[in-house]
């Protein structure tokens, strides 16, 4: 592993994706603001060219030119990850500067790198199909061209974007907790702005306000949690509290102190009980926002949670029993079992769809409950490692093609939306006479997050059940008794994926049997922008589920450096 210090130019190549995102916000800042200003210079009558301010030109007055700049900035970003990944990524460590007192800041590995692929390719996809979406009287009424926000305020909402996706690239990078506290912070108050950026609509306003409230709860009580730590410990960085944990963190104030730090982490995945303001955040928000919020925002807690009970507080074989690893589980019971019930009695399809992220909260839960039942070996011999590796290597596939088939499912909702509303089911009513290629991909979208073969969605629970099985059986097991108490996870999993099967099924048969309301026989707004997000999250959602090979061995790749690289 490769070590370099802050600013170095091995620093600036691996942070190839961090500083596009940089460049596109100051392009962000400056671009809608040139005009035909000029100044005086003093003392005489020339007047020279200023450009900022003044009379704008028609291009930088265009309410398209924000989303076209933060679209190709996010997707050059996606492509230097993946050109990365593809080429094989050499694991680099970035240090601070000063060599007295060097700490380790960054690690740019496979790891990372994945879950970098799974924020710029999320946000990507929902900027670009934003791009007709923005309308100045909120969610109602129908959207025409002269309804959309100027492009100064449209260029809020990208640079929002913009910033969203630098702070969940820190959090991925991250190798020092404070540093890990910061990115979430960037990305979260990013969040809160963009769900309340409806601000003309009641909902809008409610939605951003709850989900400020709670989401400042939680992170007051993470950045208490944190506080005890480094009284704890002397230090934030992971390998520092690693050690310390590894030799005293029995303690009554770490164990404290880490409860409190994985509020906030709880937060962002939506766990059971700190997911109530999830389901009005979801609502409230624009539909493109609400499948960030869905797929990178949760990802982004996910690798807050994977580093604090994997490597931080990670526990021995022999203390299978540890009292987090028992809560965690736990709570992985309790969010899969609510989050589909929830979603069973929803009649709002976007709140159904965030009581679905709950219960897929659950899921990722469970498997790394499992993974935390077992020694995590760096090495990975022995059953008992390849287990854990099977179990990390299905959450970050389940993580990455989460992307496509819920994020695609709020994208046609998004269309909806623009036809007036998508706050009842019945707005879905007869959507396959009116948008048969819609209907269907919507269908693809519900079975998949169903876990119907073939899809994407199928695969990933697979993977993650089967990893659960893997460790709750081991080696000696012979009867059920024998089993570790995990395997019980494994068993609601599939118990809760049958209950989902309901109400995602009941979608289809609105949009395919049911009238459309009155008043919306006619075919939907035009906007070939959002279409063409939903048919990349289409044909994503079917082809990993049947070829994705490579994919998963990428998945094992960035699971091994985990801990290899550590």
């Amino acid at each position: 592993m490769q070590t370099t210090q802050a600013f170095s130019s091995e620093f600036y190549s691996a942070l190839l994706p961090e500083l596009l995102l940089f460049a596109g916000l100051l392009a962000l800042i400056l671009i809608p603001n040139l005009g035909k200003g000029t100044f005086r210079i003093p003392g005489t009558q020339i007047r020279l060219p200023w450009l900022l301010g003044g009379q704008r030109f028609s291009l930088t007055s265009n309410p398209h030119l924000p989303a076209w700049i933060a679209t190709i900035t996010l997707t050059g970003a996606f492509v230097a990850v993946a050109d990365s990944l593809n080429g094989g990524v050499e694991a680099l460590s970035v240090v601070s500067s000063d060599a007295d007192t060097a700490k380790e800041l960054l690690m740019v590995n496979g790891f990372s790198r994945v879950f970098e692929l799974i924020f710029f390719g999320a946000l990507a996809l929902a900027s670009f199909a934003s791009m007709n979406r923005l309308k100045v009287e909120g969610v109602g009424g129908k959207l025409t061209e002269d309804q959309l926000y100027n492009n100064r305020r449209q260029a809020d909402f990208y640079i929002l974007m913009l910033t969203c996706g630098l702070g969940m690239s820190v959090v991925a990078l991250s190798q020092d907790l404070f540093v890990l506290f910061i990115g979430l912070e960037l990305a979260s108050f990013s969040t809160y702005v963009l769900v309340a950026f409806l601000k003309e609509s009641k909902a809008g306003a409610e939605a951003g306000m709850k989900y400020f409230i709670v989401g400042s709860v939680a992170s007051g009580v993470g950045l208490y949690g944190l506080s005890m730590l480094y009284l704890w410990a002397g230090s934030l960085q992971f390998e520092v509290l690693a050690t310390a944990f590894a030799t005293s963190g029995t303690e009554p104030l770490p164990l404290i102190g880490i409860g409190f730090v994985l509020v906030g982490f709880g937060f962002k995945v939506s766990a059971a009980p700190f997911h109530f303001a999830a389901p009005d955040a979801y609502a409230g928000a624009s539909s493109p926002v609400a499948g960030v919020l869905a797929t990178a925002s949760k990802a982004m807690g996910m690798v807050g949670l994977i580093r604090m009970l994997l490597i931080v507080a990670a526990p021995e074989a022999s203390e299978g029993s540890a009292v987090w690893l028992v809560c965690l589980g736990a709570l992985a019971a309790l969010t899969m079992t609510w989050g589909n019930l929830a979603a069973l009695g929803s009649t709002n399809p976007k709140r159904m769809l965030a009581y679905s992220s709950v219960a897929h909260a659950g899921y990722m839960l469970a498997g790394l409950t499992a993974v935390g039942a077992w020694t995590w070996d760096p090495s990975f011999a022995g059953s008992e490692g390849e287990a854990a590796l099977l179990v990390m290597t299905a959450l970050l596939f389940h993580l990455l093609v989460l992307v496509a088939f819920k994020l695609g499912a709020f994208l046609v909702l998004s269309i909806l939306e623009s036809d007036g509303d998508a706050s009842r089911l019945s707005s879905l009513g007869g959507l396959a006479r009116r948008e048969p290629l819609l209907a269907f991909a919507m269908f693809i979208f519900m079975i998949s997050l169903a876990g119907v073969p073939p899809m994407a969605g199928f695969l990933s629970k697979l993977m993650v059940i089967m990893g659960i099985v893997n460790v709750g059986v081991g080696n000696s097991a012979s009867s059920l008794s024998d089993f570790h108490w995990v395997w019980w996870l494994a068993f609601l999993m599939v118990i809760n994926s049958a209950i989902s099967v309901f109400y995602y099924l009941r979608v289809a048969v609105v949009m395919f049997f049911e009238e459309p309301e009155e008043g919306r026989e006619g075919p939907l707004p035009s906007g070939w922008q959002v279409r063409t997000s939903i048919l990349i999250c289409v044909l994503a959602t079917v082809l990993i589920g049947i070829f994705g090979d490579s994919l998963l061995e990428m998945c094992r790749t960035a699971a091994e450096s985990l801990t290899t690289d550590w």
